[in-house]
């Protein structure tokens, strides 16, 4: 099978050169400064599809589940993460809340369904209607999505809290520990050149 040829411009110097963007190719260097072009990720997509999946439950499962429990003075208290968007409506807090709700709900949602559906395109090879709309979204919701700042503002208010009253872990917790381990995960095996390689050879 002849290897498809790609102009690469190299980010160092300008160059715009050729470069193999067969699957099995690995980490390509500029020809004339040795900067660092692309690295093909090749057989990396096969687990976008899976690792999305694993991502969406975790998803529904931080969302749905109690992130922490305190307790103190005898009386106990927990919240899931919408439960906190709640509490924060109900005492005024508006602009906090729907910073709250976009950043760590909205955007990764839609961000975890567009993954979904592109990655089901390769393993199902079809080429599924508005995937380049598709692949333009994920770029742009990537940086708003931001559950690992939320996590560690949760990660520091527990240890502020631990001195001060009982502090118990919950599963919402344990899955956006998880669910940024597998996002992360998911955003290393999706490169979008190897993608629309692999994606050219179907109908």
């Amino acid at each position: 099978m002849p290897v498809a040829q790609t102009l690469i411009a190299c980010r160092e110097c300008d160059l715009v050169q050729s470069a193999s963007a067969s699957p099995g190719s690995h980490s390509l260097a500029c020809a004339r400064c040795g900067g660092h072009l692309r690295t093909a990720h090749g057989a990396a997509l096969d687990r976008l599809l899976p690792l999305s999946l694993a991502a969406g439950i975790l998803f529904l499962l931080a969302n749905s589940s109690p992130i922490v429990a305190i307790e103190a003075a005898g009386a106990r208290a927990s919240t899931s993460l919408l439960g906190a968007v709640l509490v924060l409506l109900d005492r005024g807090v508006v602009g906090v809340a729907v910073i709250l709700l976009v950043t760590t709900f909205a955007a990764p949602a839609v961000e975890l369904i567009l993954l979904a559906y592109a990655a089901s395109a390769l393993t199902l090879g079809r080429r599924w209607p508005g995937l380049p709309l598709c692949l333009r979204w994920l770029g742009l919701l990537h940086p708003w999505a931001m559950i690992e700042v939320f996590m560690l503002g949760v990660l520091v208010s527990l240890v502020k809290l631990a001195g001060l009253a009982h502090v118990i872990p919950g599963i919402g917790l344990w899955s956006l520990c998880g669910l940024i381990v597998v996002t992360t995960a998911a955003h290393a095996a999706f490169d979008t050149h190897d993608y629309w390689q692999r994606l050219v050879q179907f109908r």
